[in-house]
């Protein structure tokens, strides 16, 4: 079965830590956003997650500040203009348990491609109010932003940098089933 992620009921947030004044030591935390483009799940029969991609779109990071959220889509950082999307593909699907999964797959951003590893918590199916079967999940991870070629920084006169270089991110999405097309 196939589901189609709903990017009206999808949220990917972001945080990264800012102006390390000693040893992973921070001072603040900038917090953003960043839209799903579109994406699918393929289940079993059983209901049992098979495979997951997902494409987002680079250009619609936000964080609140206009200058940043620029640098953020400039060759320093995302480069929008040549890379257009961040993408993963899942590979591996463990069960975990009571609707929880080991996702294992590979995040491109950037142009690179890296592995990327999480556990993913499910809901449902339930249907909506206009029939849709749907279901939910919620997810948590970290990367470094080093490791896809995002390494600009800038140096502090106390010796730290301003940019952290863990990029912690939650996601919560829906998922519509796809409706099977009827023979006539």
């Amino acid at each position: 079965m196939r589901w189609n992620l709903d990017p009206t009921h999808t949220s990917v947030e972001f945080a990264v830590r800012h102006m390390m004044i000693a040893t992973h030591m921070m001072i603040a935390t900038v917090r953003g956003t960043i839209n799903l483009k579109e994406g699918y799940v393929e289940t079993d029969e059983t209901g049992k997650p098979i495979r997951v991609e997902a494409r987002l779109d680079a250009a619609s990071i936000h964080t609140g500040v206009a200058d940043r959220d620029n640098h953020l889509r400039s060759s320093d950082f995302l480069d929008v203009a040549n890379h257009p999307e961040i993408v993963f593909r899942s590979e591996k699907i463990t069960p975990l348990g009571e609707g929880r999964y080991r996702v294992e797959g590979e995040v491109t951003i950037r142009g690179v491609t890296r592995p990327l590893a999480f556990e993913v918590e499910t809901h449902g199916p339930a249907k909506d109010p206009w029939g849709n079967e749907r279901i939910a999940a919620h997810f948590e991870g970290k990367l470094n932003r080093k490791d896809f070629g995002l390494t600009w920084n800038m140096p502090l006169e106390t010796g730290g940098l301003l940019v952290g270089e863990e990029v912690r991110f939650s996601v919560d999405t829906e998922a519509v089933k796809v409706k099977e097309a009827v023979a006539q």
